[in-house]
């Protein structure tokens, strides 16, 4: 019998499967390559929202364990992934310098915000107002990362391609049966393909499109990142990536026309150089609707999980959830109530069954 089945090799399901197999747990993944949400991700571990100037959910505790985290992975497939990236906020008034200092002055966004600003971080990025620079910033190849460690997990025969037949599993109070593989447990980690799950498609799991574009722009020569209205950082020789798009309402897999315009009109107002696209990609992010990950055991049988919903900053969290949910399967750790599912076992799990609770 095997302690779990994962589906999904996404972030999650990958962060996942590397604990539980540096702690000795038997696993198979199953993943059919239909999300390409964390592949398609830009891949930064930045702890600042640089449209408002606020600390992301948690991000100083989550940011010290993804370093970590991350670094350890690459010893032990012996890849190299995870590259210091320095990050700038192009300011485009007075306000936004002033409203930066406001945030430097915080605990907790001191130790994030660089006070020094520069006047110019490149000959073809203009700037009136100045550049502020974001301290501890990196990035991931999410690509990379994913597929080195689903090829890994090939080598040793712990991984299926293969699409997950909900039909097929079968629940029984000892664990679960699948085609023939027996296991103590399974966590579904499907990102927006959760919303499909007869087991959790209860849950509020709202997608949320984002597009990038890639350009190439052999006269630029930037080598860090720049946030204003769209992000641009290298991605290697004279090309970079440019994004990201969000919207609610399309939740189609394909790139769109209408994204891209949208990112080279404002790709225009941030270079002052020539560039053409050559590609574009695009994914389905597993948002919800109080922006806090999905994490936790069904309402109903108790050998089902589910770890989902990480948003746009899945390279930052996931190894935290990924350990916090490991911790609440393995040692009966509580689960944190921001990231439980048992928050919306009342309204939505009940209603979805037929009944609710009075006053739900």
């Amino acid at each position: 019998m095997k302690d779990y089945i994962i589906v999904g090799a996404g972030l999650s399901g990958t962060c996942l499967a590397y604990r539980l197999e540096k702690s000795g747990r038997s696993f198979v993944v199953f993943d059919d390559g239909s999300q390409e949400a964390s592949k398609v991700a830009g891949g930064f571990m930045n702890p600042v929202i640089l449209k408002r100037f606020t600390l992301a959910w948690k991000a100083d505790e989550h940011l010290e364990a993804a370093y970590a985290f991350y670094s350890d992975m690459e010893r032990h497939l012996e890849k190299q992934f995870l590259s210091p990236l320095e990050v700038y906020r192009r300011f485009s008034s007075v306000e936004e310098q002033n409203n930066w200092f406001a945030a430097a002055d915080k605990p907790r966004l001191a130790p994030f915000l660089d006070t020094k600003l520069v006047p110019q971080v490149n000959d073809h990025v203009p700037g009136r107002f100045s550049f502020g620079r974001v301290l501890k910033t990196s990035r991931i190849d999410p690509r990379y990362l994913l597929d080195s460690y689903a090829e890994h997990l090939e080598e040793k025969g712990w991984f299926k391609n293969d699409s997950f037949e909900y039909d097929e599993l079968q629940v029984s109070a000892s664990g679960v049966s699948y085609k023939g593989i027996d296991a103590k447990n399974v966590i579904f980690c499907e990102g927006f393909g959760l919303q499909k799950n007869p087991f959790f498609n209860y849950l509020p799991l709202r997608g949320n499109k984002g597009e990038y574009i890639i350009i190439k722009a052999p006269k630029l020569d930037l080598e860090v990142g720049v946030k204003s209205s769209i992000f641009i950082f290298p991605a290697g020789g004279d090309h970079y990536a440019v994004g990201a798009t969000y919207s609610n309402t399309d939740k189609t897999p394909e790139p769109t026309t209408e994204a891209r315009e949208e990112l080279v009109e404002k790709l225009k107002d941030l270079l002052d150089v020539e560039f053409e696209v050559v590609d574009q990609v695009a994914g389905l992010r597993p948002s919800t609707i109080d922006r806090r990950p999905l994490v936790g055991r069904h309402p109903e049988h108790e050998h089902l999980y589910t770890c989902n919903g990480f948003g746009s900053r899945g390279i930052l969290i996931a190894p935290s959830i990924s350990k916090e949910l490991v911790d609440f399967v393995e040692t009966g750790k509580s689960l944190d109530p921001e990231t439980d599912i048992s928050r919306f076992t009342k309204k939505w799990f009940k209603k979805s069954q037929g009944f609710a609770f009075p006053g739900s």
